[in-house]
């Protein structure tokens, strides 16, 4: 009897032991998770990050100024931007604006009616089929949209006119209308009138030599031109204005070549930016941007003022309707994990360097970038290997293949260590 009552005795404590232990692991594992609750942490997300510098920019091309008596009402032949030839009409000069509206009107009368002689011709009418021209009409809407979407504007008019054509043959063929003999009646007899009372130009303006026509000149022509880069001053740049020249017998300059010049005032103090770096341009007038070279970096002993030349070779409207523009200078584009600056920490990690025999024969110490993070109630030090620098956060390229590094949808710690 006695035996069983011990042996009971026994069994309680051991079962009273085991409940306060249980207790008491509860009790340090509530606590625990309360304190890593607690602390602050950030997800660490994949983010993107342009490396960039924004300055004034100054346009710098071989130009040659154009220009007339001053007598007389401009019509331009050539669009700014446009290419002309040797001997190509840029403009023509006529005595007053009620002509150059009288032909611009002839222009797009005789347009109008091209169109319709093309809809009329018998080659046409007599080939064309029901679903073959159904098609085209879908594919010539699909292509304008495409042109628009991508502001092909040249490409786009010449989809917009074919649709027309193709629409207006569709109704002849399925005689929804009879044809458009009577228009193009009409429009011969308003050609006639306007002809018979329009005068010839007084002058015709002409392109000396192949090269691209802008139709406004600004003053510094003869100033900044290719030959003059390598004297160039910062204050010389930072005095040069966007402007448009007033004076009556301007038409406008003549562009040698597509290749053009950028120059500018950076802060390089960190040399973040040499000779021969390829870089990208994006200015305030255009969303597009061009690839260029940096050609020269020069300073008077300010690296904080340098004088930075840039070379292009694309070329288009965009790019010739200002002198002076603010633009953004892209050294390059980033992707990484995000993190914050503040979680930044440094370890020291040792290496060991060991003989043929095995035995240790030097040690060495490193400080290690990397952050904390909580994984369940561990906390872990984990490497980051920095490609960005913002201004409170880093991107951190991703590690896949080694556990060591920060990885993506680890909780990085933002506070304490």
């Amino acid at each position: 009897m006695k035996a069983n009552r011990s042996d009971s005795g026994i069994a309680v404590k051991i079962l009273r032991n085991s409940v306060l232990i249980l207790a008491v692991i509860v009790f340090v594992s509530i606590v625990s998770n309360f304190r890593n609750k607690g602390l602050d942490t950030e997800t660490a997300l994949f983010s993107d990050a342009i490396a960039s510098t924004e300055f004034k920019g100054v346009f710098i091309r071989s130009e040659k100024a154009v220009t007339y008596s001053g007598n007389g009402v401009l019509s331009y032949k050539v669009a700014d931007g446009g290419k002309t030839g040797g001997g190509t009409i840029i403009a023509e000069v006529y005595p007053d604006d009620e002509q150059i509206a009288r032909n611009r009107q002839i222009a797009q009368l005789e347009k109008e009616l091209s169109i319709l002689k093309k809809i009329q011709n018998p080659g046409t009418l007599e080939s064309a089929q029901p679903a073959s021209l159904s098609e085209n009409i879908n594919e010539s809407f699909r292509s304008m949209i495409y042109s628009r979407d991508m502001k092909d504007y040249d490409a786009l008019k010449g989809e917009m006119e074919s649709l027309l054509v193709e629409m207006s043959t569709y109704q002849i063929i399925t005689q929804q209308v009879t044809g458009f003999n009577q228009q193009i009646i009409d429009i011969n007899a308003q050609l006639a009138d306007l002809r018979s009372v329009g005068v010839p130009p007084t002058e015709t303006i002409r392109s000396e030599s192949p090269a691209y026509f802008v139709s406004y000149c600004d003053g510094y022509e003869e100033e900044l031109t290719p030959q003059r880069l390598d004297e160039l001053t910062a204050e010389e740049i930072n005095s040069i204005t966007d402007r448009k020249s007033d004076e009556p017998t301007i038409v406008g300059k003549l562009i040698d070549g597509y290749s053009w010049h950028l120059a500018g005032v950076i802060d390089n103090s960190r040399k973040q930016y040499a000779v021969g770096d390829g870089v990208g341009l994006r200015f305030d007038s255009s969303s597009e941007v061009y690839d260029a070279v940096i050609a020269d970096i020069r300073d008077d002993g300010d690296p904080a003022k340098s004088v930075i030349i840039i070379e292009c070779s694309r070329f288009n409207e965009e790019l010739i309707s200002h002198r002076a523009e603010k633009c953004e200078l892209i050294k390059g584009e980033y992707h990484g994990l995000k993190v914050p600056r503040e979680a930044i920490r440094f370890v020291e990690e040792k290496q060991q360097t060991t003989g043929e025999d095995g035995e240790v024969v030097a040690e060495s110490s490193s400080s290690i970038k990397g952050v904390y993070i909580l994984k369940g109630e561990q906390k872990l030090f984990k490497k980051i290997d920095v490609i960005y620098e913002g201004s409170d956060y880093v991107l951190s390229k991703a590690h896949e293949d080694d556990d060591s590094y920060l990885a993506l949808y680890d909780d990085i710690m933002t506070e304490g260590d």
